[in-house]
């Protein structure tokens, strides 16, 4: 399996604070549900210990909506959430 990344989540991934890595991790080891418009999500957890926003934060947490090509993912867009 290869996960790809869209034009779309390689500018959302940027501005939200996450990276490849990142999201390529949590296509691969992340927690699985379903999503609107025939996409799959994906969620993970990282560990943070850093500031974002002018707070400082313990965790990062990303979802990647994806959808199935073959057997690949491509990546349509990334949320990052810090907590």
């Amino acid at each position: 399996m290869t996960v790809r990344l869209h034009p779309h989540a390689l500018d959302r991934m940027s501005e939200r604070g996450t990276d490849a890595s990142e999201v390529i991790e949590t296509v691969e080891r992340g927690e699985q549900f379903p999503a609107k418009s025939r996409r799959i999500g994906f969620r993970r957890n990282f560990p943070f210990d850093g500031e974002r926003g002018g707070k400082r934060y313990s965790t990062k947490q990303i979802e990647a909506y994806a959808v199935r090509e073959g057997d690949d993912w491509l990546v349509i867009t990334v949320i990052a959430k810090f907590f």
